[in-house]
């Protein structure tokens, strides 16, 4: 199956995925972003349009780490995919993730911070040894870039952890999440990010993905949903007028802030006026940028 609309071009460095040409250079919606703004629109506008710097934070950066040891592990040959293999794999993915991006290092107080931090990350690579077996896997892609053009000519992007491929031909999209399974009132809202995949898989190949899987490392849950066509045309015309609820943030410059529990864990609350401060004047760029999102 391919991954892309149209195949890749140019060279790739190290840890990057080469990007279709046609689509090169232009604004395109990720499920990430999108969650942005139903969480807060003016979240969505401080990284997406002003694209502010934010420090790194220790649970995203050991979500980073385990992904990147659970991609790395299909690398071996079934046999040797171990835990001990896995276990193995954090060091060096450490020392290249704190290479590529000096400044995780000042996440931590001291060396015990550290090693507690590193603690964590090994138990949940042994904790998905309780949950898969990867010597029985042979994933069709792992880290998929997947981009893809509505018919409204909304561009869409995405990273797939993985996608298995059934002799029969049946896909399944998989993510693997280090936090623990959100409560049957939320699991919905969990699996949107599954849904923006499988829309995007359909519209590329014509076939609707047999099952989404959501593997929550943090408390060993799997959770799974296997989408229908109507379900995805229904979720299209979602994406649609969320766009449009975007684009008419631009037009009037109105990125409203949206007070909640998640407020704890933002980087901007010095720019926020529900905390006493001021956003910044929005980059005309940034909002130019924003609208390539759909081709005119």
């Amino acid at each position: 199956m391919s991954t892309t609309a149209n195949p890749p071009a140019g060279p790739s460095g190290p840890g990057t995925k080469p990007r279709p040409a046609r689509y090169r250079g232009r604004a395109a919606l990720s499920p990430s972003r999108l969650k942005d703004f139903l969480q807060c629109p003016l979240l969505f506008r401080l990284r997406t349009i002003d694209r502010l710097p934010e420090p790194p934070s220790q649970a995203a950066v050991k979500g980073t780490l385990v992904h990147s040891v659970l991609e790395r592990l299909f690398d071996l040959p079934a046999e040797k995919r171990t835990e001990d293999a896995a276990a193995s794999m954090l060091d060096p993915q450490w020392e290249e993730l704190q290479a590529a991006k000096p400044e995780v290092t000042a996440m931590f107080a001291g060396p015990e911070d550290l090693a507690g931090w590193l603690a964590e990350a090994r138990s949940l690579v042994g904790q998905y040894f309780r949950m898969e077996k990867p010597d029985r896997l042979e994933p069709a892609e792992r880290e998929m870039l997947v981009e893809t053009e509505l018919t409204s000519g909304i561009l869409l992007r995405g990273f797939v952890d993985r996608m298995d491929v059934a002799p029969n031909g049946a896909v399944r999209l998989v993510d693997y999440k280090t936090g623990k399974s959100p409560s049957p009132r939320f699991q919905s809202e969990a699996m949107f990010q599954m849904r923006f995949y499988a829309l995007m898989l359909w519209r590329l190949h014509g076939t609707v993905p047999a099952r989404l899987q959501l593997v929550y490392l943090g408390d060993g849950r799997i959770l799974s949903h296997d989408p229908v066509e109507d379900e995805l045309v229904a979720f299209e015309a979602e994406l649609e007028e969320l766009w449009r609820r975007v684009a008419r943030a631009v037009e009037h410059r109105t990125f409203e802030p949206k007070k909640s529990k998640l407020c704890g864990w933002c980087s901007f609350q010095s720019f926020c006026p529900e905390f006493g401060g001021t956003p910044p004047e929005a980059p005309e760029e940034g909002m130019r940028r924003l609208l390539t999102v759909q081709a005119v």
